[in-house]
């Protein structure tokens, strides 16, 4: 049993649970905001999701198995620590990534399955090699974040290209930059020494802080946007989203100052993902209470 529940924590580890159960999440959410209502069918598309990313994480595991074990927050990662071999990683991921498939396809269609292979395909062949070779990897990468919202939209029958999902899609999109930029301020010295190209290179951390804000104002001002393509219904709606930004730049607002501590850019980046998942929960709620009444 002991050994049972080692094999499982290593799978889990490599699948990135903390990331793709928020991905599921996402998923789940673009499923309700266009069925309207809270319902079984929406587990199963949600569910298929979460492993075909987590396949994706694990393959992602493989391909930087060396620079992982150059980094100090990630060679304690399953392949470099020795837990797991690359090879037994790769048959893992694959794993993960046909049973994944196959649960999006059954309970859903033929285009989550092809959006869910999109991310996979962004995440794995493009952004992985391309953020070694450009400190900007992150803004063509954070497609991948778009995607799974569009995936539960489109599994519970929704059109692929209705302005709702892409406004909720561009505000995912937006978010995956700032929230990036803020691990790399915390963590610039570690990528460094795994030889990753980082803008920690090029900008100071006072410019690089400057330019993260204005993402995060971005993101603020992508989610005014939502309301306006009739995601949501109230008026009220839009206020909470609109004072939620004005919170969120607010009191990050520190980020700007000269005094570079880590526990400012740590409170930062946990208060712009409490930002994404209050603003996820508004439109939830509204959504549910527009279907009752």
């Amino acid at each position: 049993m002991a050994e049972l529940k080692k094999h499982i924590g290593i799978i889990l580890e490599l699948g990135k649970v903390k990331i793709t159960f928020f991905v599921a999440f996402s998923t789940s959410i673009g499923y309700l905001l266009n069925s309207a209502r809270l319902e079984w069918r929406m587990i199963l598309p949600a569910f298929g999701v979460f492993i075909l990313a987590m396949g994706s994480s694990a393959l992602n595991h493989y391909q930087e198995r060396f620079s992982d074990a150059l980094m100090d927050r990630t060679k304690g990662r399953p392949i470099p620590s020795g837990r797991i071999t690359a090879k037994h990683a790769v048959v893992a991921a694959s794993i993960l990534v046909l049973f994944g498939s196959m649960i999006i396809y059954l309970s859903s269609n033929v285009t989550a399955v092809l959006l869910g292979w999109l991310a996979l395909i962004w995440y794995n062949v493009v952004y992985t090699p391309l953020k070694k070779k450009y400190a900007l990897a992150v803004v063509p990468g954070s497609l991948i974040g778009a995607i799974p919202p569009v995936i539960g939209w489109v599994a519970s029958g929704g059109a692929l290209l209705d302005l709702k999902i892409l406004s909720l899609a561009l505000f995912f999109f937006i978010w995956q930059i700032p929230h990036f930029w803020l691990l790399l301020l915390l963590y610039g010295k570690d990528y460094e020494k795994a030889g990753f190209p980082t803008l920690t290179k090029i900008f100071s951390n006072s410019q690089l802080s400057r330019i993260t804000f204005v993402w995060m104002a971005a993101l603020a001002t992508s989610c005014v946007i939502i309301p306006f393509v009739n995601i949501s219904a109230h008026f009220i709606t839009a206020l909470v989203i609109a004072a939620l930004g004005v919170w969120l730049l607010i009191e990050s607002r520190d980020i700007l100052t000269d005094y570079f501590e880590r526990i400012i850019f740590r409170k930062a980046f946990l208060r712009i993902n409490l930002y994404v998942l209050a603003v996820v929960l508004v439109l939830s709620l509204d959504k549910l209470l527009l279907h009752e009444f």
